[in-house]
């Protein structure tokens, strides 16, 4: 036994099990079941009457189980032979905790949230003594959990990153750079357990530090998912978020596993949200059953509040009408410069290649269809069923330049200049051109209408007046009428994202 205050833990125990008919009810059963064990020497921890199961549970030591099961079997002989008794067996390797709190409620859930299911509870409610019985193997992360709940011990978070490039890495840095500051301000100690791509991974249950590059440089463990959940169970890892920093089509489909290992998700990478809705609902159902938390709000705007208000306004009830703007950073650095420079559009797309404003393949960015991802992610919050098919995406690239190399078709991007010189042109006196995305239509039904594409609109509008590579999001609201609440800032770079992935840690942290 080894005591920690009010905390006691008595490791190698075992259950002996009684299942039968309701005659366990009746009285005079526990004193059968004491006296037959007492009088083979055998001590009795607790006794459990479990209704549900019709069923009674006995803790003994576990070199008495065996034993313990004979005597029972002995005692009840007669019952059993008239079916009343139908088994009588042992579960071993189990730990007993015991302790004193007021707020068992409060640890039980946490316990649960973790996967641990005691097997056996009992509680004096007067004294607030609480007795469970949890498999050996959980115990570590039960003493862990119910410490932290009764002597306000720091809540450990345990972090799995998954994707450390551009905003995964700066992410790291960020997390290492204010864990200390976490830690005395919120009691909140944040390890980063695990650090992976596609290809390896490492692994270290006391948490990465400043040297992390070089542990993944040289580590030698390839990557794997199953590597990961089975390196958290043997290192009784509670509190586990796995935050997924890649724009991987395969990883997103590990994230049922994660939820059912007891994983909370916070993601940078949209494509979950805009797979079929029936995969999308039926994810979102998984996480209630598993009671964990998905949260995602650099999906879109990067840093900035967006999915958030959204959320709340849908909550509370306010009847969201369209929701217009600028949702790319990339094509709003290269249209407000476009707008306003005497310079060809090629010219402009390359400059924001070089400033790392693109993908590696512009192409991704003038597809559209990474606006589209983000117009469809609003539109599911507000309820809708809309499905990517749905969206009528304006793609910026001519079909000629469609299929050739990436290479090639930077070398050939000159080829564009004369067809946007030509819009520019054409536009009506002080507009400016911008790529928008729009979501409208009657949006109490089940579907919206979902545009995205090339506009012209009045240099001193809301829109016209974007500047560098910000977003701008409008809602527009019954309540709000004509005047949309304005949503607007830095809308991309890899500093804004991962802040806002570090923003979506910290939340799901306290909540936890």
């Amino acid at each position: 036994m080894t005591d920690h205050n009010t905390i006691s833990i008595y490791r190698n125990k075992a259950l002996v099990n009684f299942e039968g008919k309701d005659f366990l009810g009746e009285i005079g059963i526990d004193s059968r079941i004491f006296k037959a064990l007492n009088g083979g020497g055998i001590s009795v921890g607790v006794i459990s009457q479990q209704a549900i199961e019709n069923g009674i549970s006995v803790l003994v030591d576990e070199a008495d189980a065996e034993a313990a099961v004979c005597f029972l079997l002995e005692e009840f002989k007669e019952e059993k032979e008239r079916g009343y008794v139908s088994k009588i067996s042992s579960v071993n390797n189990l730990t007993a905790i015991g302790f004193v709190s007021e707020n068992y409620n409060k640890i039980l859930s946490e316990l649960q949230r973790n996967k641990i299911f005691p097997l056996l509870l009992s509680q004096i409610a007067s004294a607030g003594r609480v007795n469970i019985v949890v498999t050996g193997n959980q115990t570590e992360l039960a003493k862990n959990i119910i410490e932290t709940e009764i002597f306000g011990k720091p809540k450990v978070v345990h972090l799995a990153l998954i994707g450390h490039g551009n905003v995964g890495g700066t992410l790291i840095e960020q997390i290492l750079d204010s864990a200390y500051d976490i830690l005395n301000r919120k009691r909140l100690e944040l390890k980063i357990v695990a650090i992976a791509n596609s290809k390896k991974m490492a692994l270290n249950n006391g948490g990465f530090g400043s040297d992390w590059r070089q542990k993944i440089n040289y580590s030698q463990t390839e990557s794997s998912i199953e590597k990961l959940m089975q390196y958290a169970k043997e290192h009784h890892l509670e509190n586990l978020v796995m935050v997924d920093n890649t724009a991987s089509s395969g990883f997103v489909r590990h994230y049922r596993d994660f939820v059912e290992n007891g994983f909370d998700i916070v993601s940078s990478n949209k494509i979950f949200n805009t797979l079929p809705i029936a995969e999308y609902r039926n994810f979102r159902k998984l996480l209630e059953k598993n009671k964990k938390h998905y949260l995602y709000e650099t999906n879109v705007g990067a840093g900035l509040p967006l999915i958030d208000t959204l959320k709340l306004l849908h909550l509370s009830g306010e009847n969201i009408t369209r929701i217009k703007g600028v949702f790319s950073g990339t094509l709003s650095y290269v249209f407000n410069n476009f707008s306003v420079r005497n310079e060809p559009f090629s010219k402009i797309v390359l400059e924001a290649l070089e400033k790392g404003y693109t993908e590696p393949d512009p192409r991704e960015d003038l597809s559209g269809n990474d606006v589209a991802r983000k117009l469809l992610i609003l539109a599911r919050e507000l309820d809708l069923i809309n499905e990517f098919e749905d969206i009528n995406i304006q793609n910026l690239v001519p079909e000629n330049l469609l299929e050739i190399s990436k290479d090639e078709f930077i070398s050939r991007l000159s080829e564009l200049d004369e067809e946007y010189e030509k819009i520019k042109a054409n536009q009506q006196p002080d507009h400016v051109l911008r790529y928008v995305g729009d979501l409208h239509g009657d949006l109490s039904k089940e579907k919206g209408d979902l545009d995205v594409k090339l506009i012209s609109v009045p240099a001193n509008s809301a829109l016209g007046q974007l500047k560098g590579s910000d977003s701008i999001f409008e809602i527009y609201t019954e309540s709000y009428g004509e005047n949309p609440i304005v949503i607007m800032g830095a809308g991309a770079g890899a500093k804004v994202t991962a802040r806002g992935v570090f923003g979506d840690i910290l939340r799901l942290s306290e909540t936890k």
